[in-house]
């Protein structure tokens, strides 16, 4: 009985954490949102006229779908905690990482795209 009080704290401790990376992951989409509307803010108050080389709206689209990817780790985690408590009670736990793997991928992919936005930028 205690090995199973332990697993399900652990898997507890396990699916907070991966809250905590969602939120992370969220807060910095709309860093990435806020920033590209500072952006276009200081660029009135300043009246430059043109808009500069670097404004090309990528930014919105990136930060919500980093917002996005945010909000579909904390899917894929509750999926994934139920799914490891089910087999804790069952005594038939089963190695599983779907959703690291996409939760990678997709940060990944991210990750390019907003390099690809800074070398644009540049």
């Amino acid at each position: 009985m205690q090995k199973k009080v332990s697993d399900h704290l652990a898997n507890e401790r396990t699916f907070l954490a991966w809250i905590r990376t969602s939120l992370g992951i969220m807060g910095f989409g709309f860093v990435v949102v806020k920033f590209s509307l500072f952006i276009r803010q200081i660029e009135l108050v300043l009246k430059t006229g043109a808009v500069t080389a670097s404004h090309h709206g990528y930014s919105g689209v990136v930060g919500v779908s980093i917002v996005i990817i945010g909000a579909l780790t904390v899917v894929l985690a509750f999926f994934k905690y139920r799914k490891t408590n089910k087999q804790i009670e069952e005594e038939n736990f089963a190695q599983g990482s779907y959703g690291i793997t996409i939760t990678a991928v997709l940060i990944f992919i991210i990750g390019i795209i907003l390099s690809w936005y800074l070398i644009d930028s540049l």
